[in-house]
């Protein structure tokens, strides 16, 4: 029969000890080391055991301020030494200088190894010593501070460590909040304008059913088709989502996608011109796809309440950016849902946010000769061998 007692709340084993009870353990150890000379052969007296205290008692602070402990054992040991009662290795003054290697400054270290120096010559001098003393004890002081050394190592790459592993975590949030914030805007910008052009699309077909009913069928195809692109781009991001479906997932839209947005807005709304100046080059993957976004999102808002008649996308292309500009001859920012206050809207706020997210620059407001222009600049990436020059 075995009894089971369970652990206090909060504990799952038992407790480690603390750094002064540590250092309680080991002042303690040092000392019976320390006087065993005096209560076996040696015969120091009261001043003796005062060195051996002093020797002893001070590594209750080593941790607080280890050149100072170091001094003062280093001092009582000498004092041991000079009253013939010191032990076969001065373990006060190895505990003292392993722990100056481990925690002192490095600017400390080097008056503190001459003070030992110095204390371990006239130790070993005044009482007469034998001269492989000065190889075995300098050996083993060589020893405690190696050692001082190695923790002092570890513990420096243990804080990187976990230095590092904050940053990775820090980094992996900000990561997953870019990525939904990425997520959100391409929901955005696909719901709004698939969900834009369909309602255009429906109310014109209710109108044409009555007055035109040959041209009927073409709006509703027009549904159709627009329905079944605004699912395969959500197809798409659920994909990145839940890599379960690789097969029906579509890359995302670029650039050679604006002349179909053009074509699919014209047949509804306004007539959309894209033209090209400058030599086109490349982009990164995310600049391209907020390209063609803002482009999207500029075009729906002009179709949903600009009632224009005419819009028009310029591509400028320059060595280091992509200009884009979007304008129509619709109503003003003062009298539509989309100017620089939208009245609750994100679409602009979205726009901007992803060219920003880019490091590029955004503005939106009225035309230059009236309606409403959307202007963005895109860094473009440079060829491996024009960077390299």
């Amino acid at each position: 029969m075995s009894l089971i007692f369970p652990l206090p709340h909060g504990r799952t084993g038992p407790r480690r000890p603390g750094p002064h009870a540590i250092d309680a353990g080991i002042a303690a150890l040092v000392l019976a080391a320390t006087l065993w000379p005096q209560l076996t052969w040696a015969s120091a007296g009261w001043l003796g055991t005062v060195s051996a205290v002093a020797a002893s008692a001070p590594l209750l602070w080593r941790r607080r301020a280890p050149v100072s402990v170091a001094f003062l054992v280093g001092v009582a040991t000498t004092a041991l030494s000079l009253e013939q009662a010191m032990p076969p290795l001065p373990y006060g003054a190895l505990v003292a200088t392993y722990t100056v290697a481990a925690r002192s400054p490095l600017r400390w270290q080097l008056p503190a190894v001459a003070c030992w120096a110095g204390s371990l010559v006239v130790s070993l001098i005044v009482p007469g010593e034998p001269p492989e003393s000065f190889g075995y004890l300098g050996m083993a002081f060589a020893t405690a501070y190696a050692l001082g050394m190695g923790t002092r190592a570890r513990s420096a790459e243990i804080t990187a460590l976990r230095e590092r592993a904050r940053r990775l975590e820090e980094e992996s949030v900000a990561a997953a909040a870019r990525e939904r914030t990425r997520i959100v805007r391409d929901m955005h910008d696909i719901l709004t304008h698939s969900v834009g052009m369909m309602v255009v699309q429906a109310e014109a077909g209710a109108l044409m059913v009555r007055t035109r009913p040959e041209r009927a069928e073409t709006a509703f195809e027009a549904i159709g088709r627009t329905g079944r692109e605004a699912i395969g781009q959500l197809r798409h991001i659920f994909g990145v989502l839940r890599a379960t479906v690789p097969d029906s997932t579509e890359p995302p839209p670029g650039l050679d996608a604006l002349g179909h947005l053009a074509e699919r807005v014209g047949r509804v709304g306004p007539a959309v011109t894209v033209e090209t100046r400058g030599t086109p080059r490349p982009l990164p993957p995310e600049a391209e796809v907020a390209a063609y976004r803002l482009v999207q999102e500029a075009l729906t808002n002009t179709l949903r309440h600009a009632e224009a008649s005419t819009a028009e996308v310029v591509l400028d292309w320059s060595p280091d950016a992509l200009r884009i500009e979007v304008a129509d001859d619709g109503r003003g920012p003062g009298d539509r849902g989309d100017g620089p206050d939208p009245g609750g809207g994100h679409g602009l706020i979205g726009m901007r946010e992803r060219v920003a997210a880019c490091g590029g620059t955004f503005r939106a407001g009225p035309g230059r000769a009236g309606g409403f222009t959307v202007e963005a600049a895109l860094p473009v990436r440079k060829p491996s061998g024009e960077a390299a020059g």
